[in-house]
């Protein structure tokens, strides 16, 4: 049986999904008119043609293309015989043949995509192969053996990453058209539940973003990711589902998570939460707030340690069943990367690229937690800068918005305060929202409020409203 593919092991008493003359046809249009390559090269490589000769013909075409020669019936027998293939694809004649198939090159796209469409239907049955041997070899443990099947179904499903030239006219017609699907005042990206963040951030954390929030020990830094977490979850889609959301908690065990949740929901002392103490108000509170979360579609992993290999399986298979909408990994320093022989600050660097590419693999926002340094506590004003995160300055340049959490009544007593800031009321509970980098926008503060006795944070009422501009404490 002749073929394309390398590594067909499938063979059934039928060939398998593939179009002889849809194949011919894009051959002889692009010998008929050697310009057609340029839409065609963005559709096809050679191995999704079926027959072995047609895929040597269009390798020799997007070689000659490439070396800016001209496509002809001679200069690609030219390259054909060069490449000492001329005979086996059926020489001259068989190129004349391709030519007298079509008698205009205008469809080569469209027969370009039938020949694609196909080949994907061809990559599906070879991927069942793969996936059957793998059960029937049964030499990997059951998680390993699911991860490298998901692995070959994911990548199906995404086909290539790579995408074609778009003039600006198709782009702003696209983004006219989407605006119109979207009520007017609607938050474009996926809200964090905090208005003046959301607003600064030009709409909520936005599709394709690595959002980094970083606070010393003790601040609240899951308290806030969880805040968001939930509010995400809770919100639509254009599609009027709820978002999805995959919280991955290396620090805290889902038990915890849980606890945290519902000491929010239910106003209910996460003291009391934690050690089941509770009046029967407080319980008919609690089971109340656990109604209205267990309809959220978030989803937890509290594995001890998460890789970046299995952090990505899991929320590609999460992405395939759901549609997922946001990603928060608490947190960072916990994750674990490649070997780099006890090179801490390249493993983190390579962690924090790997999440700003799951970003735009996914097009969703990730949020990702991060330690700050011991120099903040050194400095006179305690505030962090960017050059804090620690570990790796790569964190700082793959993020596209980088937040930093800051409690001035933790770092301060009243009468520090007090002597400090004459004219300002002691921030008891109060937590600042440093935009530190913004790629796409402003940077710029705001303020929260922390309830200790929930461990959650929620919008501050501020006369006047609104995000505050840089340095306006």
């Amino acid at each position: 049986m002749e073929r394309a593919e390398p590594g067909w092991f499938v063979y059934t008493e039928q060939l398998p999904p593939h179009d002889d003359h849809a194949e011919e046809s894009v051959l002889g249009s692009l010998l008929i008119d050697g310009e057609a390559v340029t839409g065609v090269q963005g559709i096809l490589e050679p191995v999704d043609f079926f027959r072995q000769r047609h895929a040597w013909i269009y390798d020799a075409c997007v070689s000659l293309f490439t070396r800016n020669d001209p496509i002809s019936q001679v200069s690609v027998a030219d390259e054909l015989s060069r490449q000492h293939r001329l005979d086996e694809v059926g020489g001259l004649p068989f190129l004349s043949h391709l030519i007298a198939v079509v008698p205009t090159s205008v469809y080569a796209d469209n027969y370009a995509r039938v020949v694609r469409r196909l080949s994907i239907h061809r990559q599906l049955i070879t991927a069942g192969a793969q996936i059957a041997d793998i059960g029937a070899r049964a030499g990997d443990d059951e998680e390993e053996s699911l991860r490298k099947a998901e692995e070959l179904l994911y990548r199906m499903r995404l086909g290539r990453t790579t995408r074609d030239l778009e003039s600006l006219h198709d782009v702003l017609d696209r983004y006219v058209e989407e605006s119109g699907q979207v009520t007017a005042g609607h938050i474009g990206g996926v809200e964090s539940g905090f208005a003046d963040l959301d607003r600064q951030l030009g709409g909520g954390f936005q599709p394709s973003d690595l959002l980094i929030l970083a606070a010393r020990p003790g601040v609240g830094k899951s308290a806030f990711a969880l805040n968001v977490a939930k509010s995400a979850a809770a919100t639509l889609r254009a599609d009027g589902r709820r978002r999805t959301v995959a919280f991955f908690s290396l620090e805290m065990a889902s038990e915890q998570v849980a606890e945290r949740l519902l000491a929010g929901e239910s106003g209910v002392n996460s003291t009391r939460i934690r050690t089941r103490i509770w009046t029967d108000y407080e319980e008919g509170a609690i089971m109340n707030a656990v109604g209205r979360l267990a309809d959220l579609p978030l989803y937890i992993d509290d594995s001890v340690t998460l890789g970046i290999v299995e952090l990505r399986s899991k929320a590609r298979r999460l992405h395939l069943d759901e549609g997922l909408d946001l990603i928060v990994v608490d947190y960072l320093q916990l994750m674990t990367g490649a070997n780099f022989a006890g090179n801490r600050v390249q493993e983190i660097s390579e962690i924090s690229r790997f999440l700003k590419a799951l970003a735009r693999d996914l097009n969703v926002p990730v949020l990702a937690l991060s330690q700050l340094s011991r120099a903040v506590e050194s400095r006179p004003r305690h505030e962090p800068l960017l050059s804090d995160l620690r570990e790796s300055g790569a964190i700082e340049q793959d993020a596209d918005v980088v937040l930093f959490l800051y409690r001035a009544d933790m770092v301060y007593t009243g009468e520090e305060w007090e002597r400090q800031h004459p004219d300002q009321e002691y921030p008891r509970g109060i937590a600042d929202v440093i935009i530190a980098k913004h790629r796409n926008g402003p940077t710029g503060r705001m303020q929260v409020v922390f309830e200790e006795r929930t461990t959650t944070f929620r919008n501050a009422a501020r006369a006047g409203g609104g995000a505050a501009p840089d340095g306006y404490y």
